[in-house]
């Protein structure tokens, strides 16, 4: 039924539950995972150095919450690939949904909050409403 399944991964307690039920889909549906951190653009008003320093951060929280996902996820049969995008969160995973033709989106219903992770409160229903494929919501 799902041969592709996109994750959005942000490290909070919902994220790591619905990596969990990602990572069993694949596995019964012998199924290829793609993990997706996205996090908001830095507003470019902040200036050198505080510019890369925040920038350099966030990709650096992206980088530890996949690595924290794909250590928990086990055995997948098909392939497990991932990638870190910057933009605001639902629309970089809705983007990123449909490049690479996903056939489900996974992600949890709350994520970190704006200032310290990577998917805000309302991405959930931004990518539940907008979505071409089904979303999976995890508590």
């Amino acid at each position: 039924m799902f041969t592709n399944i996109l994750l959005a991964v942000d490290g909070s307690e919902h994220a790591i539950r619905a990596a969990h039920i990602a990572a069993e889909l694949a596995r019964c549906h012998k199924a290829s995972l793609r993990l997706v951190a996205a996090y908001d653009p830095v507003p470019p008003y902040l200036g050198e150095p505080n510019l890369q320093i925040i920038l350099d951060a966030q990709l650096k929280e992206a980088d530890k919450n996949i690595a924290k996902t794909l250590g928990m996820l086990g055995d997948i049969p098909g392939e497990v690939t991932y990638e870190v995008l910057q933009g605001p969160p639902a629309e970089a995973i809705l983007d990123a949904a449909k490049l690479q033709a996903c056939d489900l989106i996974v992600m949890g219903s709350r994520g970190l909050g704006q200032l310290t992770g990577l998917l805000l409160g309302s991405q959930s229903q931004k990518v539940v409403q907008h979505a071409d494929c089904p979303v999976l919501i995890v508590k």
